[in-house]
């Protein structure tokens, strides 16, 4: 292959999905340490960049506003100026291939989604979304590196670990609550955990986002014991949050994106997983624990397998303080 000075990356979705995508790009930066990587994500997603120096620019395409197909064009309007020498888009969607062909980028590189893909893509790369979601994006880069990164790698700082410390991220994004995708326990059941390892003599830090608030000031109103550390509105950017996090000797969370910061610090995690698979959104190993009610739901895990909302009854996250406080370990 011509020396590759240039790649674009393309990977839409939330900044859970960027941490995943980054061990693609490090296998590539790997292969190609004199190369250029741009990534073209959304824009809510862009602090990826300040965990990582893998990538030198963004493209800052918002696929979720009404103007979709105006700012898809602007991003191949950017990937024709840009010189490129190869093109990386994650995406099932058929018209990725169709996408990628338009920039003019000589190596297209993309997920085999019918006899237009191969027609149109350098190499269509089978999709095995049965997988860990790292293997999955990687998959796309297998063709062009003899590399393989297993893990997101993240700039943090080395962070001495605070004694008998349990912290704790309770929320999930704004955005997926609107769209009914409940993913995590009450703020009612966070409270009494908190409550629970304080009565085992554990130091607490609570900490979140600005979209926590409500979870936030219901877990201070609930919680009997107010010894524990409030760290919320302390941490201005996720950069900031993975140094409290590589401070933690151990953090409880939902299924959200500092469950992969905490991955990538390689931190003792014990997340809270309802309707979506474990499997697929955290890697086999003993630092990761994911936390499971003992429902019979025939069909779980269901989200995103066999439905876009989560259900009413939500058996599969009836799951007491009591049940996440005996999984760790105090």
């Amino acid at each position: 292959m011509k020396k590759i000075r240039n790649i674009l990356a393309i990977n839409f979705g939330g900044i859970g999905d960027e941490i995943f995508f980054l061990p693609a790009l490090i296998s590539l930066k790997k292969e190609f340490p004199d190369s250029k990587i741009t990534l073209a994500l959304e824009p809510r997603s862009k602090s990826v960049k300040d965990l990582t120096d893998i990538i030198d620019d963004l493209f800052l395409i918002d696929v979720k506003c009404k103007n979709k197909y105006a700012e898809l064009l602007k991003l191949i309007f950017k990937a024709r100026a840009g010189n490129f020498d190869m093109v990386i888009s994650s995406g099932g969607n058929k018209l990725i291939s169709i996408l990628l062909w338009m920039t003019g980028i000589k190596n297209r590189y993309g997920y085999y989604t019918g006899m237009l893909s191969e027609k149109l893509l350098t190499v269509a790369v089978p999709l095995n979304k049965n997988q860990y979601a790292c293997d999955m994006y990687h998959d796309l880069v297998t063709p062009v590196t003899r590399h393989k990164t297993f893990l997101p790698e993240i700039n943090i700082t080395a962070q001495r670990k605070i004694p008998n410390s349990v912290l704790i991220h309770p929320g999930v994004s704004k955005m997926s609550v609107q769209k009914g995708m409940i993913k995590t326990i009450p703020a009612e059941t966070w409270a009494e955990i908190i409550d629970l390892l304080q009565e085992k003599g554990k130091k607490v830090i609570l900490v979140g986002g600005p979209d926590d608030k409500e979870c936030i000031d219901t877990i201070r109103a609930t919680v009997k014991n107010k010894n524990f550390e409030d760290y919320y509105g302390k941490t201005k950017s996720l950069k900031d949050l993975g140094e409290l996090i590589a401070k933690a000797e151990q953090f409880i969370c939902s299924d959200s994106a500092p469950l992969h910061v905490a991955v990538a610090l390689k931190t003792k995690t014990y997340v809270i997983f309802g309707p979506t698979d474990d499997k697929k959104l955290i890697p086999q190993s003993e630092l990761v624990c994911a936390v499971k009610a003992a429902d019979k739901c025939p069909i779980k895990p269901c989200l995103w397998e066999h439905r876009q909302t989560t259900c009413e009854s939500l058996e599969c996250l009836k799951i007491t303080a009591e049940d996440v406080v005996n999984r760790i370990s105090l």
